[in-house]
């Protein structure tokens, strides 16, 4: 597009327990829209950071440099998958400016207000200006009620991990970046240690947010990638930070929504705990074996609800489903790398292929991939319907139980529903933008499945991983 958008923000919210007088103005501009919305979560933008990070360090030579660090066409030096990471690590660093200022959420549902190509939003009362959520630990607006908040350690963990493997990958950029880095991800570990729990986002117009409950998974992944960032050694010795992780690992070995039939919005983020498997290369012997066994539970109890399905389908069709797809396929492939047992790369690739048109709708849940497929046409995002720019690669949200999607707000249908014949009472999938339950692109979700079409490429040329 050539332009840039909600360059105002933004106003502070709930920061009084930091010193921080509520509607005071902090520089937060930046950053990625978390999904077809504009509203900029710290969690999907940390998660997706690492997805990004990870996935140019364990497969470099899969990636190409073909646009500058705006996006345009042109080269920089630097591959583009790290341009978009170093994008993320510079808004984060903004949503961290002090040891003890931690903000959450950028915009709230307000936001809503109608479908638009980002520009200009006057929709909160402070001009151009919106407001960013201090991450205060306490529980903040849930449209009538108030959010279940019991902490800051889940989001605090999650902008740890970033900045300690930013500093790594960037390692011979600016020294002065670098060491800001690296002090970032020491004061999230304090903050989050200092605030044990769950933070949740919030709202003011409806009832959804993302109901994250779990944090020790962030935790863990935030001691393991500081505990690699402060060592050169392939299997570091342990200072005290791989202990710290794997006491985080053992509260939580089996990420809870494996094996379930639902789960609330977002209720177990990330949908796959990366600390595990970062812990795992850094561990030896026992320990080693545990955090591998507590990957080999979570998928078993999968394979066991999915092994007398056509399509080995094991993940449960709540919001997100092919974001869920994604990350159980990744957790499938660090299983199979860390062992090099191949028992459940039959389950790894049913969820890849589920993703790419073998489901019962028969098309890819990727925009635009493959180019010659059947891909979505018609998904919730402005920037298509209303501006016709392509998104390419985007992973939409995918299927729904039906009764989930019967039950939302605001859902209508604009066009007659060509998969109608493939729909069931169980669950429901339109390539129409009416339908933000199933059709609409995310980002943490598309940052995930680079991970993954880069580790599928690195299995198809072993020589490139």
């Amino acid at each position: 597009m050539k332009d840039s958008c909600h360059t105002h923000d933004a106003y502070v919210l709930y920061g009084s327990k930091a010193g921080i007088k509520d509607s005071t103005h902090i520089d937060v501009s930046g950053g990625w829209h978390d999904a077809s919305d504009y509203l900029q979560y710290a969690s999907t933008s940390a998660n997706a950071t690492y997805h990004l990070l990870m996935a140019y360090r364990d497969f470099p030579q899969g990636f190409t440099d073909a646009h500058l660090a705006n996006g345009l066409e042109g080269k920089n030096g630097q591959a583009d998958v790290l341009d978009e990471a170093e994008w993320g690590l510079k808004w984060l660093s903004k949503m961290h400016p002090k040891p003890n200022w931690l903000f959450n959420q950028l915009g709230d549902d307000r936001d809503h207000a109608g479908m638009r190509i980002p520009k200009e939003d006057s929709f909160y009362g402070r001009g151009f200006e919106r407001p960013v959520y201090f991450a205060s630990g306490e529980k903040q607006q849930r449209g009538k009620f108030m959010n279940d908040t019991h902490g800051a350690a889940s989001i605090a963990g999650k902008f740890s991990s970033a900045f300690s493997l930013g500093a790594m990958v960037f390692n011979k950029k600016d020294q002065l970046y670098v060491r800001d880095l690296m002090a970032k991800a020491q004061s999230a570990l304090a903050y989050g240690d200092k605030k044990p729990g769950n933070h949740q986002t919030a709202s003011v117009m409806a009832p959804y947010i993302y109901a994250e409950d779990n944090w020790v998974d962030d935790m863990e992944l935030g001691y393991a990638s500081f505990n690699k960032m402060m060592s050169k050694k392939a299997v570091p010795p342990d200072n005290g930070y791989l202990s710290k992780a794997f006491s985080f690992a053992k509260q939580e070995p089996v990420t809870p929504w494996l094996g379930k039939d639902t789960a609330n919005h977002y209720q177990w983020y990330p949908f796959i705990n990366v600390g595990h498997y970062e812990l795992a290369k850094q561990s030896v012997g026992q320990r080693r074996e545990q955090l591998i066994g507590y990957y080999k539970k979570g998928i078993q109890l999968v394979w066991e609800k999915s092994k007398s399905n056509a399509f080995y389908r094991g993940i449960p069709f709540i919001w997100c489903s092919n974001n869920f797809t994604t990350s159980f396929a990744i957790q499938c492939y660090w299983y199979r790398e860390l062992t090099g047992d191949n028992t459940y790369l039959e389950l790894e690739q049913a969820c890849f292929d589920w993703l790419f048109g073998c489901n019962p709708w028969g098309t890819s849940m990727v925009y635009g991939l493959p180019s010659w497929g059947d891909t979505p046409v018609d998904p919730h995002s402005a920037f298509t319907h209303i501006g016709h720019y392509p998104i390419d690669g985007g992973l939409i949200d995918g299927p729904v139980y039906t009764n989930i999607y019967k039950n939302l707000i605001g859902i209508v249908l604009y066009n007659p529903d060509s998969y109608a014949p493939f729909q069931s009472d169980l669950a429901v999938y339109h390539d129409d933008y009416g339908d933000y339950s199933t059709n609409e692109p995310t980002m943490d979700g598309t940052a995930s499945l680079i991970y993954l079409l880069a580790a599928k490429e690195a299995d198809k040329h072993p020589l490139k991983k």
